[in-house]
């Protein structure tokens, strides 16, 4: 005779007010932390975002765009940097007070954050039957804690809005084959240099119409806006771009790609072209390849985690606020420490290492390499193996995450996420 079904025990009010209790505590103890990890990066005061203001002002009077520049401690000189499509979206904000437009971006990014950590941890909570309403506070409220969230929100960055193009299309439109699929990572690397790896991530999938779709996209936009601005379009793609140096020093801590880790090892910090560009093509070969066979296994968020990493290595310049992509890994890695069982042989040893890893990786992006320290103003190379892991911590551990974040099969986040 089938056995019959056994009832789930009870649950007193006791229990269940004690369980509310502690999830409270929780939310209100990480609501507390944020203020000490954001008082520090306040001294920023909203940097960049005055310099985008400052020379959208300076392009509006008749001045050349890529002439503004402005005087920094650290960097020494700092221009606009951004294509010249970023540069006619920003436009706008030109008219805007400045405390209006930061509260602008802000609200923005908080929004970003909310939606994109919903994107990518719902279908985390839903498959282990964790209750969503605090699972998505806790989640919001850590990513809100990282370090590239706060740098982007305190420097006044439009990183996370980038997230959003890229995380819709990959997530949602290039899995259901969407007949806009591409069209979201076009526009963000017309907007922002560093999404363009993703169309390489396309390409390695074998979403050729997603890839036309998404240099089309970049192609079309980046036209429009020479058409608009023909003379410092012109000057950005032929001569700007190539100028590494218009962005900052590479050799700064800040400054966390192979790039900058070759030259806080360089005498001149200025390391040979040479072996840092073998040194790329092994990375985005391996990086590229391994992201690829997330994609063939149905895990379409472990394939663009793992693009995002290879981009911030490979760049020259990625700065601590260009790192978001460290929360989709933490996210991966505690979903396949969820779905290893205790009871199987090795699912033990396994949980717990996934769980170490996670927690290895979540507390430096937490507590952050450039937050709490002043690496001063002069170049200091790295000159001992302490000196070495701590200066690049962030490229190696996003070096670590290309070789071993899990590859889930047959996960389709894109269908869990639909209500």
């Amino acid at each position: 005779m089938p056995a019959e079904p056994v009832a789930p025990p009870a649950v007193s009010q006791d229990d269940a007010g004690g369980r509310t209790a502690r999830r409270v505590v929780t939310v209100l103890a990480l609501v507390a932390i944020l203020p000490a990890l954001y008082l520090r990066n306040l001294r920023h005061d909203y940097f960049d975002q005055k310099i985008y203001m400052s020379a959208m002002d300076w392009w509006a009077t008749g001045h050349p765009l890529y002439d503004y520049v402005q005087p920094d401690r650290v960097q020494g000189e700092l221009y606009f940097t951004y294509p010249p499509l970023a540069a006619l979206l920003l436009a706008p904000f030109a008219y805007l007070r400045l405390g209006v437009a930061i509260a602008t971006f802000a609200v923005l990014t908080v929004v970003a954050v909310v939606v994109t950590t919903r994107w990518l941890v719902l279908p985390v909570l839903r498959r282990h039957d964790l209750p969503r309403g605090f699972g998505l506070t806790v989640a919001v409220l850590l990513v809100l804690a990282v370090e590239s969230t706060r740098e982007t929100l305190t420097l006044g960055q439009i990183n996370m809005l980038l997230v959003v193009l890229v995380l819709a299309d990959l997530l949602f439109a290039v899995p259901q084959g969407r007949r806009w699929a591409g069209v979201g990572v076009g526009l963000a690397a017309a907007l922002k240099l560093f999404p363009g790896i993703f169309v390489l991530y396309l390409l390695a999938i074998r979403r050729w119409r997603a890839a036309a779709a998404a240099a089309a996209t970049a192609a079309v936009a980046t036209l429009l806006a020479a058409a608009v601005a023909p003379g410092d379009s012109w000057r950005f793609w032929t001569h700007e771009l190539w100028t590494t140096e218009r962005v900052g020093r590479t050799d700064y801590t800040g400054n966390q790609s192979l790039f900058g880790l070759l030259s806080r090892l360089a005498p001149s910090a200025e390391p040979g072209r040479l072996p840092w560009l073998l040194l790329v093509l092994a990375v985005a070969g391996f990086g590229l390849w391994r992201a690829a066979r997330a994609a063939r296994a149905g895990d379409a968020l472990v394939g663009l985690t793992l693009t995002g990493l290879v981009g911030g290595l490979v760049s020259p310049i990625t700065w601590i606020h260009h790192l978001y992509w460290f929360v989709p890994a933490l996210v991966v890695l505690v979903d396949a420490a969820l779905d290893a069982d205790p009871a199987t042989p090795g699912g033990a040893r396994r949980r717990g290492g996934l769980l170490a890893l996670a927690v290895g990786v979540g507390l430096p992006i937490v507590y952050g390499l450039v937050t709490f320290q002043d690496w001063g103003t002069a170049i200091v190379h790295t000159d001992d193996p302490v000196d070495f892991v701590v200066r690049n911590l962030y490229v190696l551990l996003s070096l670590l995450l290309l070789a071993v974040l899990p590859i889930r099969r047959g996960r389709d986040d894109s269908s869990e996420n639909s209500d």
